[in-house]
Order: C-alpha cells, then structure tokens, then sequence
C-alpha cells in the first residue's frame, strides 16, 4: 500500500512540475512592447468601476483614472456604486463636474452576482467601443491607460489581460500574499503566452463591447458572484482563440493591497475558488486539479510519515522540487514586478500553501462565503 502511494506521489509530483515547466516557457514567450503614445491612440475608451462601500479608498482610484495621460475627449469614466452603505456615491457624485458618471443600483431582489450586473449596466450607459475595467481600489500610473489601448490597438486584439500587484505591505503576512499573489498573476500570463487563455484577474481586464455582447455577455455565467473577469475571458477565448493578449508592462500594471486578516485572505481565496466549477476548459480544470492532489499527496505523506518515516523522506524530495522549480518560475515575474527580493520568502510560504491550497481547493467549492457584508456563492 505504502509503495502504491509512492508511485502516485510521484505522479502527482512529475504532473506539478510539468505544469510549472509550460508556466515557465508562456511567461518567457511573452515580450514587452516598445514604448507607445498616448498621442497615437484612436479608441474611445470607457473605463468601468463597480464599487461597494470603497469610502476609504475610492477617491484616490478616481484622482489617478482622471490624471491618465489618455486624451480626455478619447476616454470616460462610469462608476457603478452597488448597494453601497457608506459615503462611496457621495464622493463619486462629487466628481461629476469632472466627467465622472455615477450609477446607482437599487435591487429589491436578492442577487448572487451584484458585481456582474453591476459592469452589465454600466456597459449599457457606455460609449466607448473598448471596456477597460479595474476595481475601486487600485492605483494606477499616468500611463496605464495608454500603454492599453496602445497594446489593443497594435495587435488586433478583442481581450487585453495586465499584470496586477500588491504594494504598501505592512508585515510578512501581507508580503506572503503579495509572492503568492504574484503566482496567480504569473500563472495567468503565462497561459495567454501558451495560446490559451484561462485565467486573469478583474481589477486590470479590458475588452471590446461587442465582443462582450457577442459571447452574451454574463449569460449562463451569471449564478456566481465571482467569475466577471475568468469565465468571461474563457467565454471569448472559445470565440476568439488567438485574440486576447497579455500585457507584459509595467506601466500597465495596477496595484492594490493585500488583505490585513488571515480571514479576509480565506474568504477571496475562497470566493476565487468558486469560479473552478464553471470553467468551459476542462484541461485547465485538469491542471487545477492535478495541482490540487500534489499539494494533497505532501500533506498526506507529512501524515503517514509517523507510520512510516521513508515518507517524510520522499515528502522532503517533493518540497525540494517544488521550491526549486517555483524559483525559477516567480524570478523573472517579481523581477519584472520590482519585487524580486520577495522570492526568498518562498521557503516561509511553501509549507503554509499547502495546507491553505487543500483547505481551499474543497471550501471554495462546497460552502458559501461571506463578502462585502454578504452571503454568497
């Protein structure tokens, strides 16, 4: 018995580490465009924000959308504030002297995808022939938005993906996220680098309108509250194989912060997880689940290895592979983020992960969770 679970051990080990190989080779394949001019750009352009309860942060997102270096007759910004039940309308309205566009949403009926109706009906008030969608609380350089619409443009694409980052960490815990982050991130890059887009992520996504309402938009995707940015993508990337992009630049990239609790960090996590069940590639769903058992196999062997201690020696050969093979994938992504000393906290956040990827990989697709002061699924 010890012996059959060995070999699929091993198994699950060569199936992580060929994943991490095609992850290395799509990041590789992507290449940094040469510099562009906001000046060259023809696209109008409609930039999408769904807020709830953003009081905090919202201006500042706002101040930095407005400071873009985009021509102001080429781009409009559309805000639509979802139930919020503090101050983020009133400071949204009080940009409207400066072209921002409020919408409020008032649903009597209880919904579980309030984000994605959200985008939905700010797309209907549009004008932009190009969605470039981010999240209300995300900063942004002067150049974001051009070096965009500029990748857009250059490359006859319907789909645009960029890079999101973490900044302004104030202890490990946040920094951990901001590694593991930049993983997903990665991970998303470099499928579109392989030919197959999968995954992205909502707070840097932009896309073409009719391309949306050429897939049917939300449609059929609209049971999840998470999933406005993955299941869309995976949505036109059926349509339109070869036409969505990533952006590989850094002046494309948006930040945001981390999450300040462990609890707060399980319940995105958790809310991520849910949008595996609607995935249309059933070979990514394959990777994630092969992912998954590797992860599952170091646990188990970490287990049984007080039964049996020759375990604890092929769970340390496992360990090593994987760190291993992580480094040399996460290297050339956080050095392009500016964050290449983060990489040597991987030893700190290989252990952890593999507990949080298990617990995560099974909560995340049997329980609702809570966010934004609701209980969704």
């Amino acid at each position: 018995m010890i012996e059959i679970h060995s070999i699929l051990s091993l198994l699950c080990t060569g199936v992580y580490l060929g994943v991490l190989c095609y992850l290395i080779i799509g990041w590789a394949r992507l290449k940094t465009p040469p510099p562009s001019s906001a000046k060259a750009c023809k696209t109008k352009v409609t930039v999408l924000i769904a807020a709830r309860n953003e009081e905090e942060k919202i201006a500042l997102t706002i101040d930095d959308i407005l400071a873009q270096d985009y021509p102001a007759e080429l781009f409009e910004l559309i805000i639509a504030d979802d139930h919020s039940t503090d101050r983020t309308s009133e400071i949204i309205g009080s940009y409207a002297g400066r072209g921002v566009r409020l919408l409020q949403l008032w649903d009597e009926k209880a919904l579980n995808s309030y984000k994605k109706r959200a985008i939905a009906e700010a797309i209907k008030l549009s004008t932009g022939d190009f969605l470039v969608c981010t999240d209300a609380d995300c900063r942004m350089g002067p150049q974001w938005l051009s070096s965009i619409v500029s990748y857009y443009e250059s490359n006859d694409l319907v789909m645009v993906s960029s890079p999101v980052a973490y900044f302004d960490e104030k202890n490990l815990f946040e920094r951990l996220q901001t590694l593991e982050f930049s993983y997903l991130i990665g991970m998303g890059a470099a499928f579109i680098g392989n030919g197959r887009a999968s995954t992205c992520n909502g707070a840097n996504f932009a896309y073409r309108k009719d391309t949306f309402y050429e897939v049917g938009g939300f449609k059929g995707i609209d049971d999840l509250a998470s999933g406005d940015d993955e299941l869309l993508l995976q949505k036109v990337a059926e349509k339109h194989p070869g036409k969505i992009g990533f952006l590989k630049k850094r002046e494309a990239i948006v930040y945001t912060h981390a999450k300040h609790t462990l609890q707060e960090f399980l319940q995105q996590r958790r809310r991520w997880a849910s949008k595996s069940v609607k995935y249309k590639d059933k070979k990514v769903v394959a990777v994630a689940i092969g992912i998954w058992l590797f992860n599952l196999s170091m646990l188990v062997n970490a287990l049984l290895g007080f039964i049996n201690t020759d375990l604890w020696k092929l769970l340390l050969l496992q360990f090593a592979l994987k760190t291993i093979f992580e480094i040399i994938f996460l290297t050339p992504i956080d050095v392009f983020l500016k964050r290449a000393n983060l990489v040597l906290l991987l030893v700190f956040l290989s252990p952890v992960h593999i507990i949080y990827f298990v617990y995560v990989g099974i909560m995340g697709n049997t329980k609702k969770y809570h966010w934004k002061g609701r209980n969704v699924q």
